[in-house]
């Protein structure tokens, strides 16, 4: 077992720790058993002003925790089916997060939830103070690739192209 990241890790800017977020070993309890994969795929969404951030729509009830610190889950619910694990980055006031795409074996969101058992209760839960789900440190990889994010062409231009994905290759 290696140190949880901590309250301080998850208080930098998104695009500080997403590249930082693939090669660490994502923990989940799950029937009081210890489940562990490498996070292989992630993407930072930064702010109100990246089109592609759903903070860009204002403060809602949706986006409220990602005006909170680093550290803090934000889950949310798409096509009604699946749970899309984030984690919140930055300092309060200030909405950025990083979306789990890949954890080693499981690629796509939404595939990432359904294998966690993620559900809305997770919504708000200190990632580095949970006895459910929590990040592990592990040595970083040789090499993160970055490229565009994807599934966010409604975005537009400069947000489309933003080479905020972040992978390694398994």
């Amino acid at each position: 077992m290696m140190p949880v990241l901590d309250k301080e890790f998850f208080s930098a800017d998104v695009l500080t720790i997403a590249p930082l977020l693939p090669g660490k070993s994502l923990v989940r309890i799950i029937d009081n058993k210890r489940f562990e994969w490498m996070i292989t795929e992630v993407e930072a969404y930064r702010g109100t002003e990246d089109l592609a951030c759903h903070a860009s729509k204002g403060r809602t009830k949706r986006t409220e925790i990602m005006y909170h610190e680093g550290g803090h889950i934000y889950m949310y619910l798409i096509y009604g089916v699946y749970w899309m694990l984030n984690i919140v980055c930055g300092e309060k006031d200030n909405p950025q997060a990083v979306l789990i795409r890949g954890i080693s074996g499981v690629n796509g969101p939404g595939r990432v939830g359904r294998k966690l058992k993620l559900d809305g209760s997770f919504y708000g839960e200190k990632v580095y103070d949970s006895r459910r789900i929590w990040i592990e440190d592990a040595p970083l990889p040789e090499i993160v690739l970055s490229s565009p994010r994807i599934g966010i062409d409604y975005s537009g231009e400069p947000w489309s192209r933003m080479p905020w994905r972040y992978y390694i290759k398994e």
